[in-house]
């Protein structure tokens, strides 16, 4: 399957372009997500048992509770790994943090950071971290084919999605992989609103954006990025794009904002300058770069 070119070939149909996040965006899921799947898999196959408080409270904080909310799962395993390493607690009692040197290596060379691009990888190298690497995130997916269903979407999203739909070409931008983005989207109704799925497959969120809109004629003024995570801003300032944050903590106000004013300013060409310039205040306020315990 070549993704890109799925992205490259999506017809314009309006003058306008929405990239849609989905986890913790769309679908309150994020919590469920992280607390019952991703870090207990992430002690279990770190041999984090003996810390596994901290490594808990380091996990939270990467992927809810700051700025590098929403990242790239190996990133923030990446990220996990330093903040625990530098953690106090962790120190007194000697215990030794794996070093993962050689996903660091890894994810320097490859832009496609999802399963299929790391088995590719294991199945030519052997190496051992990244085939640990691979059960992690293998078992994560798992975790979340048989925790997560049942969880729809935010209110308002759907105001927002028939609205969009009238006037713009919709695409979903996200990190999750593929399966369980289209398995989320499609029990809840909503696939017939948004003309691509786009996860962690098609490669990183700016490129979503980038090959989608490429060579197509929007005006810059006219794409945006709807988002709950720091790496959505950055997807829709890479491409020059306003950005809607959906503000951690604060959902469901955001998405009624977003029904009643937002799409309205955005669609009347209204949305730059003040109002756009305090959204990003109100959610940059919204999640701290520096963790508590420090």
């Amino acid at each position: 399957m070549d993704y890109v070119a799925q992205l490259k070939q999506l017809p314009k149909k309006h003058d306008y372009f929405i990239g849609f996040d989905s986890d913790g965006c769309v679908f309150d899921t994020m919590e469920l997500k992280h607390k019952e799947c991703f870090c207990p898999a992430f002690i279990k196959h770190l041999g984090l048992q003996a810390v596994s408080k901290a490594a808990r409270e380091v996990w939270d904080f990467v992927n809810l509770y700051s700025k590098t909310r929403g990242c790239n799962r190996f990133f923030a395993i990446q990220h996990a790994r330093d903040l625990l390493r530098a953690r106090k607690d962790v120190q007194a009692r000697g215990f030794k943090v794996p070093e993962l040197k050689e996903l660091d290596a890894w994810v320097k060379r490859e832009t496609k950071l999802g399963n299929p691009a790391l088995k590719q990888e294991v199945e030519k190298t052997g190496n051992q971290e990244l085939k640990t690497m691979l059960a992690w995130s293998q078992e994560v997916n798992a975790r979340v084919a048989d925790m997560v269903s049942g969880v729809g979407p935010f209110p308002f999203v759907m105001d927002v999605l028939k609205r969009g739909h009238e006037m713009a070409d919709m695409i979903v931008v996200s990190q999750t992989p593929l399966e369980a983005l289209e398995r989320e989207w499609e029990e809840n109704g909503m696939t017939p609103y948004v003309n691509l799925i786009a996860g962690q497959e098609h490669g990183t969120k700016s490129e979503h954006i980038h090959f989608a809109i490429e060579g197509k004629g929007y005006a810059a003024d006219k794409i945006l990025k709807v988002g709950d995570a720091p790496g959505d801003y950055k997807a829709a300032k890479d491409n020059n794009a306003f950005f809607y944050p959906i503000v951690p903590g604060n959902e469901e106000a955001s998405w009624e904002r977003l029904a009643k004013e937002g799409l309205e300013k955005f669609f009347a060409g209204t949305f730059a300058g003040e109002y756009q310039k305090k959204l990003l205040a109100e959610f940059d306020a919204a999640l701290p770069s520096e963790p508590h315990w420090n």
